[in-house]
């Protein structure tokens, strides 16, 4: 019998039983593993606040945000940030600049800075950009990119898809305040990211001792840093401002940074158990590392931490067709975040809304509500005293 006749002739082993309660598929829909709920039951976010055994509020607000810190992966930075202002044009109203500064150590950056006319120092907000899958702008998502035609008339399509066709930031600089907004690593001037590569980046930056979540938050702060040393600003009055990903890192920036005193959040809140089920957009992964810290969850839920900015005044907008939150989820994170704040005697001091008919947008009649609440947290000329004016920092 030749070697080919053996193996046309050889039978075929018969498949192997599966055993009784064997796991099979190792995922699910949407990657999540089919063993999800067992480890979701898991987290109890013992250091939230009501739930840690500390009971001071200064104390476990010291100790949470410790917490969050250790869970960045990126060390803080103290680098001088030596300002260059390379262009300045006047606007209406404003004078448009564009400034270089080392945001870190490792990065100098060009940021957009816009600077009301009159006399200073000016109440101030750092501008932070959103996601949206769109790399090649990031600051320009919010501010008019006056310097580069091809950014110009890409902005303009982003503006008019979220924000109504108004960049927020000119806006902002036309009802006096200063605006600051600096490239997110990946976007921008600072561009070369595609969907499909966030995920290589994150690994690499792991390996590297560090993540896209904890490196783009230490960059919001040093942001915030920088914007508080400048001359034309009042160090008391800044205030983080952004839609999307960038709300997300408002409420974060607002808690661990002591210069950012207030924060304007359109469109990211969630508990983050009602973000795990299936069919959730973050499930896919990707976009999701640049607010994924590692290991963060065993110890705070995500309204947890921006609960670390309490008692600063904070205003939290969305809509209630928002295809990328739950109405659940939204609804848990506002209920967690007026139970503390009720807790430090500062409800007044915490706005939570979700808009009926609207999706993930920031829209002009949202924006103008915000705005007029700035104003009013600012104490500006003709609106009433802001909640908790002259806050200490924190």
């Amino acid at each position: 019998m030749t070697h080919a006749e053996g193996r046309e002739s050889a039978a075929p082993a018969p498949a192997a039983p599966v055993p009784s309660g064997y796991e099979s598929p190792a995922v699910v829909d949407g990657g999540l593993p089919v063993f999800h709920e067992r480890l979701k039951s898991e987290l109890t976010f013992p250091l939230a606040w009501g739930a840690s055994p500390i009971r001071d509020f200064p104390a476990w607000r010291e100790t949470a945000r410790a917490t969050v810190e250790q869970h960045l992966l990126h060390p803080p930075d103290d680098t001088p940030f030596a300002p260059e202002t390379t262009d300045e044009q006047h606007a209406d109203g404003y004078r448009r600049r564009t400034v270089l500064f080392n945001l870190t150590r490792l990065s100098r950056v060009r940021a957009l800075m816009l600077v009301p006319d009159g006399q200073g120092p000016h109440p101030a907000v750092l501008l932070l950009h959103d996601h949206g899958s769109r790399f090649d702008i990031g600051k320009e998502k919010l501010v008019r990119p006056w310097y580069d035609r091809e950014r110009l008339a890409s902005a303009r399509a982003w503006v008019g898809r979220c924000f109504g066709g108004r960049f927020v930031g000119d806006e902002l600089a036309r009802r006096g305040w200063a605006v600051l907004a600096v490239d997110a690593p990946g976007w921008g001037d600072r561009s070369g990211l595609t969907y499909e590569s966030q995920q290589a980046l994150a690994a690499n930056l792991f390996n590297l001792g560090s993540s896209p979540a904890g490196l783009m938050a230490r960059e919001d702060q040093r942001a915030a840093a920088f914007l508080a040393s400048l001359p034309e600003v009042d160090a008391e009055r800044i205030a983080a401002l952004g839609f999307s990903m960038g709300a997300y890192r408002a409420w974060q920036t607002a808690a661990l940074s002591g210069h950012i005193r207030a924060a304007v959040a359109a469109c990211w809140m969630t508990g983050l158990k009602e973000m795990m089920v299936p069919g959730d957009n973050a499930l896919r992964g990707q976009s999701a590392y640049f607010m994924l810290h590692p290991g963060l969850a065993r110890h705070l839920d995500i309204p947890d931490v921006a609960s670390i900015a309490a008692p600063k005044p904070l205003y939290l907008t969305g809509g209630s067709d928002d295809p990328l939150f739950t109405a659940a989820g939204v609804e848990a994170a506002y209920r967690k975040l007026r139970a503390v704040w009720r807790s430090q005697h500062a409800e007044d001091r915490l706005h939570t809304e979700t808009r009926p008919g609207l999706g993930h947008v920031f829209t002009p009649g949202m924006q103008d509500d915000a705005f007029a609440w700035l104003d009013a947290w600012a104490g500006r000329p003709g609106q009433p005293e802001r909640p908790g004016r002259r806050e200490p920092e924190r």
